[in-house]
């Protein structure tokens, strides 16, 4: 069975390169992940590398919704919202534990983008299109109605609101549960393994990839039939390293995230909102935080780095006081911030927020197969259409015959507790076993919707290694949830700890401070980093905790 840890980085390294794959993945974020799983529960021999940490780029830094794309209607993407609509309740019922339905606010006021016709014409449509259950149905409320559920909102002009149901997720968590049961089904995976040139044959077809390992410096060749390139945004520096750009290619937009403290920013209601110029921003109650956002503006900076700057700060605070007046937010008021990238297909004329969100599968004279644009919420649909595409021309080439794609009702790595209305019952016996552990029921509620039925394997970290917490002076819950981490979860850095597989940083990151260097201890023992490395892992974890809260110049 392959493994998924960081202590067995060479083990895994070796089974990649060992015989020909039928399929290498290069990318590990949510498409990369999907692809693998897909694939690999076809019977397919599935590799997956990612040059960086699973979910580094985009798929850690979205707005944290498996929504099914209401703004689409906007741009008349009537597919788009049907197919994304649809996939979010498999989304959902695959993995309940890292993705939670609640209700969305969409207030009008006089002279906005919505009206009461409007709202209530566009979310009738919207239900249609998404295959919305009776009682996530929309809602049209009257101006006292929506104060009520939501008192911060601008009073002067409103005209009503519309509510309807969005599903928030853990991005990251999403998709690191997603490449698990890939690697559970045999996939094998592979962080910090860059591809630096490709291998052809005599006719100048695609066979291998060279990677270097980015850990230990040590290179290989990895062989398969075909070669699926899901890098995101480095999805074009693939291609040009195959020769294969044609007229179509990526144009990056960055959308930009604040977080502040519920206490000075106490949302009741997630709200979509009008910001002043149009564009439409979410703010979003989660975990004792509020986070808003996003920007949509053009990017050609550093892809592995980008970052707020004062204009996108300022954006999203004016936003923010535009629409929820009584606030006065100021800059002093960010905790914490994200920023991401969108690899989207570009389009000639077209403003970043007017770029179509759909995805598209290029293949090069050389068989490299590329993966372009699409959404984290339709990343299963998007999966089995690209390995359709690999199993198509594996029968072509070799009259091999796969079975069909068997995702659609298959629980990823946490998700086995009977779908949502099961996973109500798992919660509340959950509690009870981890009450009789001795921890507090908010503790554990937090950890069984962080790991879903993983919990077990938690639990026994937790009973198995108290004496081992105290001895490395760390809190043992914090102690259980890194051991699981760099385990089951291939977490290497302290970057991937704090950011991917607890988004602490972005939601506690007085937490990440508090436990940063006996965290950064134990790794360094564990894993054995070189004192060059732990400089270079702790560095990198400082530079991230900087650019969540100074903003570059502009």
């Amino acid at each position: 069975m392959a493994v998924f840890s960081s202590l067995k980085r060479d083990e895994i390294f070796t089974s990649l390169t060992e015989k020909p794959l039928d399929m290498l993945i290069i990318g590990g974020g949510i498409t990369g992940a999907g692809i693998a799983l897909d694939a690999v529960t076809r019977g397919l021999h599935i590799g997956l590398i990612e040059m960086q940490d699973f979910a580094a780029g985009t798929s850690s830094r979205s707005t944290k919704l498996v929504h099914g794309g209401l703004r689409y209607l906007k741009q008349f993407e009537v597919k788009m919202v049907a197919d994304v609509g649809k996939e979010r309740a498999i989304v959902y019922e695959n993995g309940p534990h890292v993705t939670t339905p609640g209700w969305m606010m969409l207030p009008f006021h006089k002279g906005g983008s919505f009206g009461t016709f409007s709202t209530n014409i566009g979310l009738w449509v919207y239900d249609f299109l998404a295959g919305v259950k009776k009682g996530e149905r929309r809602k049209i409320l009257t101006p006292e109605d929506a104060l009520l559920k939501e008192p911060l909102i601008k009073k002067d002009g409103l005209q009503g609101a519309g509510v309807y149901v969005e599903y928030k997720t853990d991005d990251a968590r999403l998709t690191i549960e997603v490449l698990k049961k890939a690697v559970e089904n045999g996939a094998y995976a592979l962080n910090y393994a860059k591809v630096i040139d490709f291998e052809y044959d005599q006719s100048g077809k695609l066979v291998g990839a060279v990677v270097e390992n980015q850990i230990s410096r040590d290179v290989h060749t990895i062989y398969a039939k075909k070669i699926i390139n899901a890098g995101g945004p480095w999805v074009d520096e693939l291609r040009s390293m195959d020769g294969s750009i044609n007229e179509k290619s990526l144009q990056l937009t960055k959308g930009v995230h604040l977080v502040f403290s519920n206490e000075r920013f106490p949302l009741q209601q997630a709200i979509y909102f009008d910001a002043p110029d149009g564009r439409m921003i979410f703010a979003i109650p989660r975990d004792h935080k509020t986070y808003v956002g996003t920007t949509d503006t053009s990017y050609e900076g550093d892809i592995a780095h980008p970052t707020m700057t004062k204009k996108d700060r300022n954006y999203i605070l004016d936003a923010i006081n535009y629409m929820f007046p009584t606030i006065d937010m100021k800059v002093n008021d960010v905790e914490s911030s994200w920023a991401g990238l969108r690899p989207l297909i570009a389009e000639e004329g077209k403003n970043p927020g007017e770029i179509s969100r759909k995805d598209e599968i290029f293949v090069s004279d050389s068989g490299l197969i590329s993966m372009a644009g699409g959404k984290l919420t339709g990343y299963r649909k998007m999966a089995h259409e690209a390995v359709d595409k690999v199993v198509g021309l594996l029968k072509e080439e070799d009259g091999i015959l796969y079975s069909e794609s068997d995702t659609k009702h298959l629980p990823i790595s946490g998700g086995n507790v009977g779908g949502s209305e099961g996973f109500k019952r798992f919660k509340q016996q959950k509690i009870s076993e981890g009450i009789s552990l001795g921890l507090d029921e908010e503790t554990v509620l937090k950890l069984v919707k962080t790991y879903g039925s993983n919990i077990d394997i938690i639990f026994d970290i937790y009973e198995s290694e108290k004496d081992t917490a105290i001895l490395e002076n760390i809190d043992p819950i914090v102690f259980t949830e890194l051991v699981y981490a760099m385990k089951y979860e291939s977490a290497y850095k302290p970057v991937d700890f704090f950011i991917r597989r607890t988004g602490a940083l972005f939601f506690a990151i007085d937490w990440v401070n508090n436990h940063k260097e006996n965290v950064i201890n134990y790794m360094a023992k564990t894993l054995q980093w070189s004192n060059e490395q732990r400089k270079v892992f702790v560095e990198e974890l400082e530079q991230s905790l900087r650019e969540a809260v100074v903003p570059e110049n502009d």
